[in-house]
């Protein structure tokens, strides 16, 4: 059942199933609380309270907010930690990975790990040469296109390069409804503001984490040149000790929904081991 959180600004949507310890689970953007359909449910059968949030323009959230910076949804996501009397493990994926470093940092009591996946948590830039790697140049070129041109069909096309072979069983379905989404009005404005909002107050608290972080790359995320230098940088950036990275062998931008059973398996270590949620 969807649930909603009045905050500076609208209203998040969540849903909370299960029971146990805290696991927050965000989303990335142009993409809803559904990108995490596949791992949910193993997490709460493993025995954890599981809430999946809507970020701020998406899913069933408000549409129209200010801004939508990275520092914006780590506050959201700590007012939804707090609403539900945290503290919880936060799960981010791609620009929620940025935002959950920031609440780490900011709110330590409340986060006890993050675990982020295929995160956009440091400053970012396009190199010439870097356009020689095809999958990476295919990416970028439709990324580019959405955020100028507001158009649905090439996110669309991003998609079809973010996920990489294998495809989710329902993947016409799934995009069909992102597609509608996207045509809701102001969906697509959110998207593109979270686009030029550049990760730079991400990686500025990258050193101020004090939970266990697991970052989690895929081989072929068209978002990176090297994903596995982009995954190890971030670690390096942590304090010492702090971080570990794990790599899924031929998985996208997308590893959760294209690899669900292996990132629920690094996700239910991390949190058994780790974190000690």
């Amino acid at each position: 059942m969807t649930e909603h959180l009045t905050v500076d600004g609208g209203t998040i949507a969540y849903e909370v199933t299960g029971d146990g310890p805290l696991v927050v689970l965000a989303h990335g953007m142009g993409d809803s609380r559904e990108a995490y359909r596949f791992v949910a449910p193993p997490l709460v059968a493993a025995g954890y309270r599981v809430a999946a949030v809507d970020l701020r323009g998406c899913g069933e959230s408000s549409a129209r907010w200010p801004s939508y910076s990275r520092t914006d949804i780590a506050h959201d996501l700590l007012a939804v930690i707090r609403h539900l009397g945290g503290p919880a493990v936060l799960v981010g994926h791609s620009i929620s990975g940025g935002a959950a470093t920031i609440a780490a940092a900011e709110a330590p009591d409340l986060v006890t790990g993050l675990v982020e996946l295929a995160p956009f948590t440091r400053k970012q830039s396009i190199r010439l040469g870097d356009l020689r790697v095809a999958r990476y140049r295919r990416g970028m070129a439709r990324l580019l296109g959405t955020g100028l041109l507001g158009s649905v069909r090439l996110w669309r096309g991003y998609l079809e390069v973010a996920y990489p072979g294998r495809k989710p069983a329902d993947w016409t379905a799934r995009t069909a409804r992102i597609d509608a989404m996207m045509r809701e009005p102001g969906r697509m404005r959110a998207m593109r503001k979270m686009g030029q909002s550049a990760p730079v107050d991400a990686g500025a608290q990258l050193p101020n984490v004090r939970c266990p972080v697991l970052v989690v790359e895929g081989t072929l995320d068209p978002d990176w040149v090297d994903p596995r230098a982009e995954g190890e940088a971030i670690v390096a950036a942590l304090p010492p000790g702090l971080g570990r990275l794990d790599i899924i062998e031929g998985a996208g931008h997308y590893p959760h929904v294209q690899y669900p059973d292996e990132v629920t398996s690094l996700v239910l270590t991390f949190l058994r081991t780790t974190a000690h949620a």
